[in-house]
């Protein structure tokens, strides 16, 4: 683990999760495994704060526990997984492939456990089509004369919950979800303050989803009815009630208690490699091949092991019964077709034995080592020009060159190669490797050979995307930071309707405090006391939506008394708060 690593981690954690758990977070890679006490005493946070931290980095698989150095007997370790919070930075190509495969119920069937960490099968249905139907409704074309804050779904404008739930198990099917592995019976019977103090020898930590017999096994849930719309009431009384009625709906008994489902990020790797060879297959060849080499990872994709340097073999005459029949490729075509397939040099795909017409795999390491070796040829001609290239692809070739033969291969200038040469050593991308001919090294006695070591040199250019991500979110920190004051500056001017705002003087003063409400930073003692409290923050939102609707209205030439009946949708006791706060700025 590197310190860009750990800095990337640790902007991850504070954007999705706040600075207490980014704060433990940190604290755990840095420090490696620790217990609960230890961990809080190190980190100066309070017991219950790490707890919290703790469940959250841990519901979302961030976060192991198990035995510490005392053995059995002594108190749980936790330790965090670098690679885990980086995979966040892959969470919206997860959902944006679960789009593509599943359509748009796949997508929040993704979104919302990528979100939540874990979840049954049931909350994910409900949510799932309570948001769609949201969704039909926000894009369903109405008049403006027509905005009603009540009013309830049209028939056909909900979706069935057993819609999601094809959706979900198509996903299962597949592998993209998987059950969360079963935890120790001791662990169900104790609170979530009592687990980590708990000893070692009651609390297990689970097992690998893989090793689970019913990983990929679809529950029988007792679930029936349709997506409901989600109200947007501002009396807290109603909304309590609605919330409360929700939550008792959704507590009702499903089948499926204590049936956690969880992403398979590793079944979507597969997915994302398998799709880089098709690309590169094509590239190289021709499309045709490219629907072959597709056919033989679809049929191999479910059985074969993540780590595995081969796909299972498949025969010729299984390929030729999977191929689309659009393609219409005679089996002769398909013979040719694999032979030029396992004579090329980059070798993706290989003959197993000549069984059923011939048995055929999928080379997968040998087609990631030459996908990587292509984009470190494609940084080095991009940053340093084809000439550099031309020097870097003939090390990779050769192993081991002297200068003068770099010079004679490349057909490159002495003084050009010869610069060429200590740049890419200067940026690491080529080493230098001292042969003696005597023990006393003596320069006129030794080779100097140039080579490049493409595992290391790869593994280079991945710190530095590391960095470049890091880099370009505390850019985007930055800016954010330097624009909340005149973003808060033009809100207020719009609520209030000032025509400029008297308090920026009073902000520009250095050293005040960040106002957090709202989402925006507003240094400004005088306004914080008033923007602070949360019912001032709800009444600027509501007035904020009035008027935009108020404008539509009006754009659309809507009746007198249709604009009062929005003006009065704000109280006189609101009124009387947004008219305070005016006044109070003045």
């Amino acid at each position: 683990m590197t310190a860009q690593e750990v800095r990337l981690c640790a902007l991850l954690l504070q954007e999705h999760f706040g600075e207490v758990v980014e704060k433990v977070g940190t604290h755990l890679l840095r420090s490696g495994a620790l217990n609960l006490r230890a961990l809080a005493h190190e980190t100066r946070a309070s017991l219950d704060l790490v707890k919290k931290s703790l469940c959250v980095l841990v519901q979302h698989g961030m976060c192991t526990f198990g035995p510490g150095r005392r053995g059995p007997a002594g108190p749980l370790e936790y330790r965090v997984s670098c690679e885990r919070i980086l995979y966040m930075l892959r969470y919206p190509r997860y959902i944006y492939t679960a789009k593509s495969l599943y359509g748009d119920t796949g997508e929040l069937v993704m979104e919302e456990i990528l979100q939540r960490g874990q979840m049954t099968m049931s909350n994910t249905v409900r949510t799932v089509a309570d948001r769609l139907t949201q969704n039909m409704e926000e894009v369903a074309i109405k008049p403006p004369h027509t905005v009603s804050l009540t009013s309830a779904p049209q028939d056909g404008q909900s979706t069935d919950y057993n819609e999601v739930v094809t959706a979900f198990s198509r996903l299962v099917e597949t592998h993209f979800l998987q059950r969360c592995p079963p935890v120790d019976t001791a662990i169900s019977k104790k609170t979530v303050s009592e687990v980590p103090e708990s000893p070692a020898s009651t609390i297990t930590q689970p097992s690998q989803p893989e090793n689970y017999p019913d990983c990929y096994k679809l529950p029988q849930i007792h679930l029936t009815g349709r997506g409901k719309r989600r109200r947007s009431d501002e009396d807290g009384d109603v909304g309590a009630r609605v919330a409360k009625k929700a939550k008792l709906e959704h507590t009702e008994a499903c089948g499926d208690e204590g049936i956690y489902w969880q992403v398979n990020v590793e079944r979507f790797h597969l997915h994302f490699r398998h799709q880089a060879i098709i690309s590169a297959v094509a590239s190289k060849l021709d499309q045709t091949s490219s629907e072959i080499v597709r056919t033989m990872l679809r049929m191999s994709e479910v059985t074969t092991p993540a780590n595995a340097a081969y796909t299972q073999a498949v025969s010729a005459n299984e390929i030729f019964r999977a191929l689309p029949p659009s393609y219409n490729i005679s089996r002769p075509i398909l013979d040719q077709y694999l032979t030029l397939l396992v004579d090329d040099p980059m070798e993706f795909v290989g003959k197993a034995g000549d069984s059923g017409g011939g048995m055929y795999v999928v080379n997968l390491h040998r087609a990631l080592a030459n996908l990587a070796r292509a984009t470190l040829e494609s940084v080095v001609q991009e940053r340093f020009g084809s000439r550099s290239a031309r020097i870097f692809r003939l090390l990779l070739r050769k192993r081991h060159l002297e200068q003068k033969q770099v010079e004679d291969f490349a057909m490159i200038p002495a003084k050009e190669a010869k610069d060429m040469l200590y740049t890419l050593l200067s940026e690491n991308l080529v080493q230098l490797q001292e042969i003696p001919k005597t023990p006393d090294h003596a320069p006129s006695r030794t080779f100097y050979l140039y080579t490049v070591n493409q595992l290391p040199t790869a593994r280079l250019l991945l710190q530095n995307c590391y960095k470049a991500v890091g880099n370009l979110i505390d850019r985007r920190l930055f800016e954010t930071k330097e624009n909340k004051t005149l973003e808060v500056t033009q809100v207020l001017n719009r609520i209030l309707g000032q025509g400029k705002h008297p308090a920026v003087p009073c902000c520009a003063r250095p050293g005040l405090e960040t106002h957090r409400h709202l989402g925006l930073k507003f240094p400004c003692y005088e306004l914080t006391g008033w923007l602070g409290w949360s019912g001032n923050r709800r009444h600027l939102e509501k007035s904020q939506r009035i008027e935009a609707i108020l404008g539509s209205l009006q754009a659309s030439g809507a009746e007198p008394a249709q604009l009062a009946e929005v003006e009065e949708m704000i109280t006189a006791p609101e009124r009387q708060q947004l008219e305070a706060l005016r006044h109070h700025i003045n």
